[in-house]
């Protein structure tokens, strides 16, 4: 029997967080969510609270509300392009294992779901910058006391028709989609797919597994 799912999300102002969200609330076996956000997500529904926090940094204010979950769907993200690498490290890599690092002793039968990218790069050298970071971040992630860890590797994502934080040269490049689906399905797969995987992760029999877009596409499929 499929245990009821309390999720903490955070990325929920973002593309990837908002469509999570969104499955999350949709789904009859979440019992409760915590969005953990920056600013305001704007969203109200009877199952959802949220958390307004500046310092991802610092969770020490906020931890005695952290109690009590048994997943964390970390959505956030920032885009290396632009940022030189000392900041990418620090916005990527450490702000997510301290992070996770505090959810591990607050909840240790946790699932943790964290949104790599494709082309990470699991051995951590050579590459681009950016693949070597989320490559350790994946890999440190996977050595905290959670009870499941899941990096996600989506390529091409089509936004969840709807939703407001969709990034808006989607709508320019949207008609992509099916024609890379068919060539290439590994690469492209839906946020619909991401979220509906992710809430499978917490009652899959895995506890350890890096989810390439093949993987995330016969997640989302699970029961």
């Amino acid at each position: 029997m499929s245990k009821k799912i309390k999720a903490i999300i955070t990325g929920a102002t973002g593309m990837v967080g908002e469509g999570v969200l969104h499955e999350a609330l949709l789904d009859s076996n979440v019992e409760s969510v915590l969005v953990i956000n920056r600013k305001a997500c704007g969203i109200s529904h009877p199952k959802l609270k949220e958390i307004i926090h500046a310092d991802f940094f610092d969770l020490s204010a906020i931890e005695q509300q952290l109690q009590g979950y048994n997943a964390c769907f970390f959505c956030l993200g920032t885009t290396s392009v632009g940022v030189d690498e000392e900041t990418y490290f620090k916005m990527t890599y450490t702000l997510t294992l301290n992070f996770a690092s505090t959810l591990s002793k607050l909840n240790n039968d946790m699932c943790f779901c964290y949104v790599s990218g494709a082309g990470t790069n699991s051995s951590e050298k050579g590459g681009s910058n950016w693949s070597r970071v989320k490559g350790k971040t994946e890999n440190d992630l996977m050595k905290l006391p959670f009870s499941k860890v899941f990096a996600f590797r989506p390529g091409f994502i089509k936004p969840t028709e709807g939703l407001k934080n969709t990034l808006s040269f989607y709508k320019y490049i949207n008609w992509l989609f099916p024609i890379g689906r068919a060539l290439a399905p590994a690469m492209f797969c839906t946020l619909s797919e991401i979220g509906r995987a992710m809430l499978n992760c917490v009652n899959s029999a895995e506890n350890r597994k890096v989810l390439e877009g093949k993987d995330i596409i016969a997640f989302a499929k699970l029961l």
